[in-house]
Order: C-alpha cells, then sequence, then structure tokens
C-alpha cells in the first residue's frame, strides 16, 4: 500500500456536491451554536455541533478517497479514546485549563497542515497557496504556544501575575516582525537563496518566531484576564483552521474553521466590553499592572482576619429573615469546589420561601461561562442564573446579597479610583444590597490589585473568611 502523502487525491463526486454538502454542515454547526443560546436546548445544540464535526471527518474520508488507510482509523481511535478519558477524569474546576489545552491542540493541527501544504503535500504549490500555509503555520503555533501558557498559569504550574521581561516589548515586535519577515518569503515559488532542503529550513524559523512571539505575548498576560485571552485564542484557533482550509482549497475546513474564529471574536469583544477594556490593553498587560501611583480607596481602620459582623442581628437570622436572594459566585468558590455547598444553601433558602437568584459576570472566573458550568455541575436551574445587566438594578430591593469568592467583579472602587486597572469596569451593585454576606478566603484583593471599599461596610457586613467549602459548611451545621 502506498503512503498516503505520495496519493494524487481523486475526489470521488463531483465537487459541487461537496460544496452543497460543507454549507449544510456548516448550518448545522450553526443551528447547533444558535441552540446553545437557549438554556432548555443547550445539550442539544452542543451535541448537533459535535455530530457535524463527526460527519465532516466522514464526508472528508469519502470524498478524498482515503478509507483503506488503516492508521486514519487508528488515530480516530487514539482520539477517541483520549477525549473519554478527558470526559471523565477531568474535573470542573480543571475546564478552563482543558478548554485552552483543546484551543492549542487546534492551533498545531492547523499549523501541521500548513506545513505540509507548504512542503507542497495535499495542495498545488503557488503564490497564494504559499502565503495562506506559512499564516496557517504562524498563527496556529502561536495559538498553541499562547494556550499551553495559559493552561499553565490557570493549572499554577506558571505563576498568574503577568511576566514581564527586560524589554520585553522589543522581542515581541522584533518576533512578529520577523515572522512576517518569513511569511512574505514563503509567497515566492523559487527559493530567493540557494540552500539544501530550503523550504524546511523556512518552516523551522518561521515556526519558532511564531512559537516565541506566542510565548511573549501571553506570557505577560495575567490571571484576572484569562477569560478574554482563552476566547481569544478559541478565535485564533479557528482562523487558522480556515486560513489552514484555503491553504488545500478545502472548502468545509474553511467554512467551519471561519465559524469558530467569528464566535470566538464576538465572545471576546463581549467580553472586552463587560470589562470596559481594550483587547490590545489587556495583551500588553495594562489592565493588570500599573506603573505610577494611582488613586486607590482609602482603608481607614485595619481589616479582620477572621469572621466578623457589623450588626446585632445574627447570620444565621439574617438567612432565616431573607425573603430575596441574590447569589453573587467568583472564582474562589471555584477554588473551594463550593457549587454544591452554594447549592445546598440556596435550597434552604428557599425551603424558608425566598426566592434565590445567582448573578454572573463576564469575567468571573478563569475562563467564558465558567461560573454556568459549575452551578450547571451542582443541578442549579439555568433559569434562576442572570446577566450582570439583567440583575444589576434589583440589588437595591434585595433582602440579602452572599458573595462566595468574589472580589473585583464587584468591587465599587471600579466607580472611582481613576488609573486602576479596575476603573471603569462594569460591577455587580453588591454595595446597594440591604445586607451583605461574604464567603472569601481572606480580605486581600484581587487579581487587580486594588483594596475593596465594601469591607469597609459599617452596617449589615457579615465576613465569612476561610476556605469556602469549610465556612458554608459550618454555617449549614448552624442552619
Amino acid at each position: 500500500m502506498p503512503l498516503l502523502l505520495d496519493v494524487i487525491v481523486t475526489p470521488a463526486f463531483d465537487v459541487w456536491i461537496y460544496y452543497v454538502i460543507s454549507g449544510l454542515l456548516s448550518l448545522l454547526v450553526l443551528l447547533g451554536i444558535f441552540l446553545m443560546s437557549n438554556v432548555r436546548k443547550a445539550v442539544l445544540g452542543n451535541r448537533l455541533s459535535a455530530l457535524a464535526m463527526l460527519l465532516a471527518i466522514i464526508v472528508t474520508l469519502i470524498y478524498n478517497q482515503i478509507l483503506p488507510y488503516w492508521f486514519i482509523y487508528l488515530a480516530m481511535a487514539i482520539g477517541t479514546v483520549i477525549g473519554i478519558i478527558f470526559a471523565v477524569k477531568v474535573k470542573m474546576i480543571q475546564m478552563p485549563e482543558l478548554v485552552a489545552l483543546l484551543n492549542g491542540l487546534g492551533g498545531a493541527s492547523s499549523a501541521f497542515v500548513g506545513i505540509f501544504a507548504l512542503i507542497g503535500i495535499g495542495t498545488t504549490k503557488g503564490a497564494f497557496s504559499n502565503l495562506t500555509s506559512a499564516i496557517a503555520i504562524a498563527i496556529g503555533f502561536i495559538t498553541l504556544i499562547g494556550s499551553l501558557i495559559a493552561a499553565g498559569k490557570l493549572n499554577r504550574i506558571l505563576p498568574q501575575k503577568p511576566i514581564v521581561y527586560k524589554y520585553h516589548k522589543v522581542y515581541t515586535l522584533i518576533t512578529l516582525l520577523l515572522t512576517f519577515v518569513f511569511i512574505v518569503i514563503a509567497v515566492f515559488n523559487d527559493p530567493i537563496v540557494n540552500l539544501p532542503h530550503y523550504y524546511l529550513w523556512l518552516i523551522l524559523a518561521l515556526s519558532i518566531t511564531s512559537l516565541l512571539f506566542g510565548f511573549f505575548f501571553s506570557i505577560r498576560v495575567g490571571g484576572a484576564d484569562m477569560p478574554i485571552t482563552i476566547s481569544l485564542l478559541n478565535s485564533f484557533s479557528g482562523v487558522a483552521a480556515a486560513i489552514a482550509g484555503l491553504a488545500i482549497s478545502d472548502a468545509l475546513l474553511v467554512s467551519i474553521g471561519g465559524i469558530v474564529g467569528a464566535s470566538g471574536l464576538l465572545l471576546t469583544q463581549i467580553m472586552c466590553k463587560a470589562m470596559n477594556r481594550k483587547l490590545f490593553d489587556i495583551l500588553l498587560s495594562k489592565t493588570t499592572q500599573t506603573k505610577q501611583k494611582v488613586a486607590t480607596p482609602k482603608i481607614e481602620t485595619p481589616l479582620p482576619t477572621e469572621a466578623t459582623t457589623s450588626t446585632k442581628t445574627s447570620l444565621i437570622d439574617v438567612i432565616k429573615q431573607a425573603k430575596s436572594v441574590i447569589i453573587v459566585p467568583g472564582y474562589g468558590m471555584a477554588v473551594a469546589q463550593a457549587q454544591h455547598l452554594v447549592k445546598k444553601l440556596a435550597d434552604f433558602m428557599r425551603g424558608n420561601g425566598a426566592t434565590i437568584k445567582y448573578a454572573i459576570h463576564p469575567v468571573a472566573g478563569r475562563m467564558p461561562g465558567h461560573m454556568n458550568v459549575l452551578l450547571c455541575e451542582a443541578n442549579v436551574d439555568y433559569e434562576d442564573l442572570y446577566e450582570m445587566d439583567d440583575i444589576n438594578d434589583e440589588f437595591k430591593s434585595t433582602d440579602l446579597t452572599i458573595v462566595i469568592g468574589a472580589n473585583d467583579v464587584m468591587n465599587p472602587a471600579a466607580r472611582n479610583a481613576v488609573g486602576t486597572p479596575i476603573y471603569g469596569m462594569p460591577i455587580l451593585d453588591v454595595d446597594d444590597c440591604k445586607q451583605v454576606i461574604i464567603f472569601n478566603y481572606d480580605l486581600k484583593p484581587g487579581y487587580a490589585g486594588v483594596e475593596n471599599p465594601i469591607y469597609q461596610r459599617k452596617e449589615n457586613l457579615y465576613l465569612e473568611l476561610g476556605n469556602a467549602s469549610d465556612t458554608i459548611a459550618k454555617v449549614l451545621e448552624k442552619l
């Protein structure tokens, strides 16, 4: 049997039929994405999109008549086993790392498609094919290294704070310019220098500069900005796939990659808007560190280091008497894996006749929808989850707000602390609520490094400090 790389592909059916099938599969993916916006149909939407991807693989194998090659099925089997292991073993708290890793693998796949295309495998070499192949290599490897760094930061293998080297911007600019130069060189069909294995050396140089640029741009992003970074890398993986599709003239790959790229970019823009941030500033870590002194909230008295209250009514009585409650989850809930205890607490209050709502900030956690995923795991009714814009006006009329491991997303300093990383960021108006209970590990500033003046509230503030799982469990015992 000849090697697959040596085979000249003869389509199994007319190309227009392939285009029609590609269009239908793309519509199926779009339908799946549309259904995901509906709480009750989200699972169906996810399954439809997965089915569309499976059908896309089958159609590609049939159209290119490469069904007889056993190692394709071996690769698919290995991938399936790995996917099943991930599905069973990976915990919900590890989902951001897994999403980042999958983004990186998608980028790597597109990069390897670009490498083969630039060598001349699977496509007819020409200026356009060379250009798109080189761009696919660059974006693919940038996505790979950026995603690996994001996963490392999320898993605390790497420091979560921004890492900035001396002459960092210079290194970033040089690697970006070199990547651009190598892409331009790749356009020419004939080698510009007499060098054995010219294209292999060009691919190696382009890969190295792309990886270095991806490293320098992603290593300086702080942990608090990871949701936006992961969303952007997701978009990159789709863009890389679409460009790789252009390189090998595959309409289906172009279409599906374009959908992923566009949806990821749209989500990135939405999240940037929610944080009142510019994407360029985030990538330059302007939102996570400042060089000059800025106007920060003045803390008049030392912050408490243990559970305390600023009112005579006991915390237990407040919980029992509240008839309207808003729960604000944050990254601390994810770290403590406290979502199931939060659900138990909510069920107790609901049993006492209280209405329960969950306020979800767009960038709470470490990936888009992080809080939604965790609460869903705890069987919280999705219809009880409210976006920031839909619930912010209700804090004033709510009896009780319970904060679980959140800080920056409810920091009032965002309104007036000019020059701080969170200034201008839309927040949840927790400070407008009549009574507030905070289950946080401590009262140190969040990733933005800005003191939270809500901790100095004089009345109706209850602080339960420590691991949220432990503190909530103790409250449940008393209840």
